[in-house]
């Protein structure tokens, strides 16, 4: 019973806390929001081209180009005849077109700008396409030339690929990608929080009356570090539900397995931060080295900005960070149905909260007091 009074009381106090509320609850949504929206272009696998405009010169008789051109302008590209006064390559140069097309009994020759390389490899796919189909139709000619219009307008077979996406649309867009970063990022800050538990009860010299009270050492301590459990959890689950109700974030099919692992991830936060507590000998020292802790794991664990294919120095210092271990697991788990990946997170989570637990607990029997 003292260790749910104590529980209690905790969870209490970290409600009225407004610092506590801000932290972890107003931050990580205003943060979502913000790098969610300034950085959506990062995570955008589409590219916009707008309409192309094409100069051209047909010096034939023009029985083939214009039947290119009519085809080519219901694709966004825009064709318009040179005069004689114009010069076609000065024009592409100035950047007025994005190409000038020569079209001649000797062949077509192609100009593009090189500023606008995209436009430019559109437009010679779709020249050297129609060439194709013109020395085609060149050598039917010779050869048979009534079977001419048979070789263009039978219904031609479309099947012979079929493309398959193993995960169709299965990829986290930027709200997506920050919903679960800044998530996991946010519980690592609960262990300033937990840092303070034990710590607080000296500094305000109440942990003398807590140790003459009838109540253990190990119910204080178990019932802080529950009362801690319960305070962060309840955030974190806030933070989720307002991420996927009001964001629209993808948390996948399996939010009871991503609950799970993120859960451990509170237990490990909460240890740690009682762990560094006990082995700082200063009241102020636990949260600078938690501080330091969390910006550099956020900033090489990806919290800030998407870190893509990581070599060298710079993937094994990624590595070491507890965020990769769990976004990658996360990700897995929301966007490949992986749930073996779950198992390296909950593995390391729990082993790293069992191993500060111990140093706490083993501070705490060597203390008289808390």
């Amino acid at each position: 019973m003292n260790i749910l009074n104590i529980a209690w009381k905790g969870i209490k106090t970290d409600f009225r806390d407004f610092r506590t509320l801000f932290f972890m609850l107003a931050f990580p949504i205003v943060l979502m929001l913000v790098l969610g929206t300034a950085l959506s272009n990062t995570f955008t696998t589409s590219l916009r081209v707008d309409d192309i405009d094409v100069l051209y010169k047909d010096t034939t008789k023009g029985e083939y180009f214009p039947h290119f051109i009519a085809a080519a302008e219901k694709s966004g590209l825009h064709f318009k005849k040179a005069t004689r006064s114009i010069d076609g390559e000065k024009e592409v140069k100035q950047g007025t077109y994005d190409g000038y097309v020569e079209v001649t009994a000797q062949g077509i020759q192609l100009y593009v700008n090189n500023g606008t390389s995209i436009e430019g490899n559109i437009l010679q796919g779709m020249l050297a396409s129609f060439v194709d189909q013109y020395n085609i139709a060149s050598e039917i000619i010779k050869v048979a030339p009534e079977k001419l219009e048979s070789a263009f307008t039978r219904e031609k077979q479309a099947n012979f690929i079929k493309e398959t996406s193993l995960l169709p649309d299965k990829q986290p867009g930027s709200m997506d990608y920050y919903a679960i970063v800044i998530t996991t990022m946010i519980i690592l800050y609960g262990a300033m929080s937990a840092s303070s538990l034990i710590v607080s009860e000296r500094v305000r010299k109440t942990a003398d009356r807590l140790i003459a009270s009838p109540v253990r050492k190990s119910e204080i301590f178990i019932g802080k570090v529950l009362g801690s459990l319960v305070s962060n959890s309840l955030c974190i689950l806030l933070v989720i539900l307002f991420s996927k109700l009001i964001f629209k974030a993808n948390w996948g099919d399996h939010l009871g397995l991503v609950l799970l692992v993120l859960l451990t991830e509170v237990i490990f936060a909460v240890s740690m931060g009682i762990g560094v507590s006990f082995l700082s000998k200063t009241s102020a020292g636990p949260k600078v080295i938690i501080m330091l802790f969390i910006q550099l794991a956020s900033f090489f664990g990806g919290a800030y900005f998407k870190i893509d294919n990581p070599d060298g120095i710079f993937k094994l210092i990624t590595d070491l960070s507890p965020l990769t271990w769990m976004n990658t697991a996360l990700t897995k788990i929301i966007y490949a149905n992986d749930f073996a990946a779950a198992i390296p997170a909950l593995t390391i989570n729990l082993a790293g909260a069992l191993l500060f637990l111990l140093v706490a607990v083993i501070s705490l029997q060597r203390r008289e007091g808390l």
